[in-house]
């Protein structure tokens, strides 16, 4: 269920932010270059930093729900200032603001893939994972809509940059709904 809200935001970050830059900054293709490696550069970390950082809570004894999850909201955290991308005057602050929210994002799915191990036998893993997956692109392409259609109506990314900032949340909270104690599924 958290694949459905998150990546989503993962897609709007690929997708609009090229035309983001060219936009609010002016910047051309000769000179995208430097503010997209540095999100992808930086989203990489994010990816390895959320998967060590929970795995060094479990090393000190943590559960696998408050490590997780403790994670997890520290990554939902850290994405809340991209909402800034978009009324901040300097193209290096938008584009720190998006590497953040993209390095939070991956630390926020690593730790969402491996709930499955957590949650599911190894039999199931491949399945639900699969169904996350479509969930999340399902989801990616509603966005992709929305955001053409309120870009149009506002003039604005600021409506998308908000969104992209709250949804780590409403994820966050469905999976805790869902499993509030990460306990193991029983499968026949």
């Amino acid at each position: 269920m958290g694949k459905f809200f998150t990546d989503p935001v993962w897609w709007f970050y690929l997708f609009w932010s090229g035309k983001f830059f060219a936009e609010r900054f002016g910047v051309s293709i000769k000179t995208i270059g430097a503010p997209l490696i540095t999100i992808y550069v930086l989203a990489d970390i994010g990816s390895v930093a959320g998967g060590w950082f929970s795995s060094a809570l479990l090393k000190r004894g943590w559960t696998a729900n408050a490590a997780r999850k403790l994670t997890m909201l520290l990554c939902a955290l850290c994405v809340l200032p991209v909402a800034y991308a978009p009324v901040t005057d300097n193209l290096w602050t938008a584009v720190l603001l998006i590497s953040l929210a993209a390095a939070a994002h991956q630390g926020f799915s690593a730790n969402l893939f491996t709930l499955t191990s957590d949650l599911f036998p190894r039999r199931a893993v491949g399945s639900v994972v699969g169904i996350g997956g479509m969930a999340g692109a399902l989801g990616g392409i509603l966005m992709q809509a929305a955001s053409g259609r309120i870009k149009e109506s506002t003039g604005s990314y600021l409506t998308m940059f908000i969104i992209a900032g709250a949804v780590y949340f409403l994820g966050l909270t469905a999976i805790h709904l869902l499993a509030p104690r990460l306990e193991r599924a029983k499968l026949a």
